[in-house]
């Protein structure tokens, strides 16, 4: 099989491997980019890659909280490019509908194209879509959004880059919302903002992604000489790193790597007397896709 230049960059963009290593990676796969990648890994020249793909899109993430009903929402819209992401039209239209979102709460997509927009105009969203598309003589779709309500916490949001990264917490408190765990909630978003994670805790870990960890880290292991007796052992020692990416509560605290962020929270807990419990969170990043 021919081994593109495009398919050696791609490699490499998902590794930070060379040049040479990508190129005998993908001939030994036939050039298969995730069979690259666990080559790469098992001879213990790649870290994980991130479960993303890059996508040939623009755009703006923005969020929307409405602390009275507990509503938060983060919302990406896409165009073609970045003049018109940066372009405050543009990003005053996304946060117009954010808001509508909240308010109205579309179960999708397709739900809210059909939805009049909360402007006073009657124009459906799709139909005002429609006309920035006319103004900025760009594509421009709604790529994803998410809806977040607490009823017994908070939503907190963080935009990172100008929008080109957001992220949507949901924290639960039995005590009531305090300074310290909107505070909590703050540091949070930006950690996972910062550091990715997948899940929130150990035993959210998908059992497929955890088999197919343990076969790269075997391999690695192997690779290295290490006795079959112990190799089984090296593994799970190994899985600390693998969790420490992968679970926000296994993550070390980017403003204080001694501590975990399981720790950050339970620190937060004793201090307000109270049982705070994370509940969910996403995060959006211009130019992948999960």
């Amino acid at each position: 099989m021919n081994i593109t230049s495009e398919m050696v960059k791609s490699l490499r963009e998902k590794t930070g491997c060379g040049m040479m290593d990508c190129k005998r990676a993908l001939s030994e796969t036939g050039g298969d980019i995730e069979k690259a990648v666990d080559f790469l890994r098992k001879k213990g020249l790649a870290t994980a890659a991130k479960k993303a793909e890059r996508v040939a899109t623009q755009g703006v993430v923005v969020s929307h909280l409405d602390m009275k009903s507990g509503t938060g929402v983060l919302l990406e819209a896409n165009c073609e490019t970045d003049f018109v992401a940066k372009n405050p039209d543009f990003q005053q239209f996304v946060k117009d509908i954010a808001a509508h979102i909240a308010k109205n709460k579309p179960s999708d997509i397709a739900a809210l194209l059909e939805q009049p927009l909360e402007n006073g105009s009657g124009k459906k969203v799709g139909d005002a879509i429609k006309e920035i598309i006319a103004k900025f003589g760009e594509n421009t779709l709604i790529g994803r959004f998410s809806i977040f309500e607490s009823s017994k916490g908070l939503v907190e949001s963080y935009i990172h880059l100008n929008g080109k990264i957001g992220v949507l917490v949901e924290l639960e408190s039995d005590k009531g919302i305090s300074d310290d765990i909107k505070t909590l909630a703050r540091d949070l978003s930006l950690q996972i903002a910062a550091s990715r994670p997948s899940v929130i805790v150990k035993e959210e870990v998908p059992s497929e992604a955890l088999a197919h960890e343990r076969e790269i880290l075997k391999a690695q292991a192997l690779s290295e000489g290490k006795p079959e007796n112990i190799v089984d052992k090296m593994v799970e020692g190994r899985l600390g790193k693998f969790y420490s990416e992968f679970c926000l509560m296994e993550q070390p605290f980017i403003k204080d790597p001694a501590k975990k962020i399981a720790d950050v929270v339970k620190e937060a807990s004793s201090k307000t007397g109270s049982k705070i419990l994370v509940k969910k969170f996403t995060r959006y990043q211009i130019g992948e896709k999960a």
